[in-house]
């Protein structure tokens, strides 16, 4: 088969979905290139800040590196405005959606939230609410959002800071996006992982 027989779903068939299955499986295998592709292209996006989106996100990445940060940490970080292009009114979503099948809950919830926590930087200066982030202060991952925004997100439009190349993150991304979706051994909700790890961020620097 090079395609279905129908053209309505309800009018398939055991084969037209198997086909499919096999054929979507296969398709899935390059997701983490296609990610890659379209990061690049945040290279082209919004102007005005001293770095491009891609500048920024490759100096978030670097940072959560220097600081020892796991792969999860690493993938969700290089990642996380990867919706600024597609998505400019909720690109953390839009991350967050991306990442949720393939990353610790934990992750995946401060990607979602960041663009309210990062409101304490400028949320004056715009007429928005600096403090949005309290509506979340007993969440269980409130203290990571807080540090992931303070250490990784808005220190990095710096054009002086020595990123490391995408290059250098390419196989991490291939890496979390060949596991299983929705593992529960990857997911793991309710379970925290520090940002920093001492021992690593020595060894890495």
């Amino acid at each position: 088969m090079d395609q279905v027989k129908f053209t309505a779903m309800k009018d398939g068939d055991k084969e037209d979905y198997d086909f499919l299955t096999e054929h979507e499986v296969e398709y899935t295998r390059g997701t983490a290139d296609r990610l890659l592709t379209a990061l690049e292209t945040l290279d082209e996006g919004l102007s005005g800040y001293q770095v491009t989106r891609l500048g920024h996100s490759v100096q978030s990445a670097t940072r959560a590196w220097r600081d020892g940060a796991d792969v999860d940490w690493l993938v969700a970080t290089l990642l996380h405005d990867i919706g600024d292009i597609f998505a400019p009114y909720n690109h953390d979503e839009y991350a967050a959606s991306i990442l949720k099948p393939f990353v610790r809950e934990q992750c995946t919830w401060v990607v979602e939230k960041h663009g309210d926590f990062q409101m304490l930087y400028y949320g004056d200066h715009v007429g928005a609410n600096p403090h949005k982030r309290d509506a979340f202060k007993e969440h269980l991952y409130f203290d990571d959002c807080a540090a992931f925004c303070e250490r990784w997100d808005q220190s990095s439009f710096d054009p002086t800071y020595d990123s490391l190349p995408l290059d250098h993150f390419r196989d991490m991304v291939r890496e979390v996006f060949a596991r299983t979706p929705y593992d529960p051994n990857v997911i793991l909700p309710g379970v925290r992982v520090p940002l920093q790890d001492a021992t690593v961020a020595t060894a890495r620097r």
